[in-house]
């Protein structure tokens, strides 16, 4: 099993003028303790419970650039850009880009958007629910058609490209890995089986949730003639892991449980959160007590 680490929140002691600093620090540091992938949500304001709306965040495609400067390893993804917040093919160039001056490290991690304030405060039109599947389709259409190399007009309902040129091409080939966040059984999960190479699940604690999506996910693939298998398994969770644990922290010991119990789901990746992220030493625990004990952890189906 493999670690990933979500960065959600930007504010650390220093303020805006040591926040590249603290932020570039973290990537190494997750690099070095063999976390697998680097995580930035794609908000423009702060979301409810991590903050108030007017506290730091950076814009996504921005910030993985950055990080990607600042590492050679770590796979680099936005969990995940809504579809709505920028035209699809302007928004398969910033991958493409990002996967190319990383050295191929770009995950194309896409929803179907949801914060209808953030929208209306920045002047970005907010569609409908259908609307936005309809569009988060499309623009995977879009990002299939411009890796693949074929220069050709795109005629969808919303999207119309007269030459979807995309040069230089991603260096992952047949194109970054592609993972769709949500868990909703009929579109979500349909368009993960069709188009995706990744999905992303909220880590429920409630016996039975996991269970069931991941079983939904199944009849999708076997509806559509696709191999369940094909697909990675991530989940997203926020594990406060401290060395003694307590007072609602997990303990490494605890903490390798929790993602032994995924494990055993059938997920390949386990990402999540740290409040104390800007600590040094939590990615010293990490290394030494947790990370490579995961990466033992046998995942049930591979």
């Amino acid at each position: 099993m493999r670690v990933g680490l979500q960065v959600p929140s930007f504010r650390w002691s220093g303020g805006p003028e040591q926040l590249g600093r603290t932020f570039g620090d973290i990537a190494r540091r997750a690099e070095d303790a063999g976390f697998h992938s680097l995580w930035v949500m794609d908000h423009f304001f702060q979301i409810p419970p991590l903050g108030p709306k007017d506290q730091e965040m950076l814009e996504g495609w921005s910030a993985l650039a950055f990080a990607a400067g600042k590492t050679e390893r770590i796979r680099l993804g936005t969990m995940v850009t809504g579809v709505t917040y920028r035209y699809p093919a302007l928004l398969v160039k910033t991958a493409t880009t990002l996967d190319v001056l990383s050295g191929g490290r770009a995950y194309f991690g896409v929803g179907a958007a949801w914060n209808e304030e953030e929208h209306r405060g920045l002047g970005v039109p907010f569609p409908s629910v259908s609307e936005r599947f309809e569009r988060l389709e499309e623009l995977l259409q879009i990002a299939l058609q411009m890796w693949s190399g074929e220069a050709k007009p795109y005629d969808g309902r919303y999207a119309h490209l007269e030459n979807a040129l995309n040069v230089p091409n991603s260096l992952q080939r047949p194109h970054p890995p592609i993972l769709i966040g949500g868990m909703g059984e009929r579109k979500t999960l349909r368009l993960v089986a069709q188009y995706a190479d990744a999905c992303n699940f909220f880590a429920v604690p409630r016996p039975g949730v996991l269970e069931h999506k991941l079983d939904v996910l199944r009849e999708h693939c076997q509806a559509l003639g696709r191999p369940y298998d094909q697909i990675e398994k991530t989940s997203l969770g926020a594990p406060h892991i401290t060395r003694n644990g307590g007072d609602g922290t997990k303990t490494p010991r605890e903490a390798i449980e929790h993602f032994r119990w995924l494990a055993s789901l059938g997920f390949d990746q386990a990402i999540f959160s740290m409040p104390n992220v800007s600590d040094p030493e939590i990615f010293d625990l990490l290394a030494r007590e947790v990370i490579t004990a995961v990466h033992e952890l046998p995942v049930a189906g591979r």
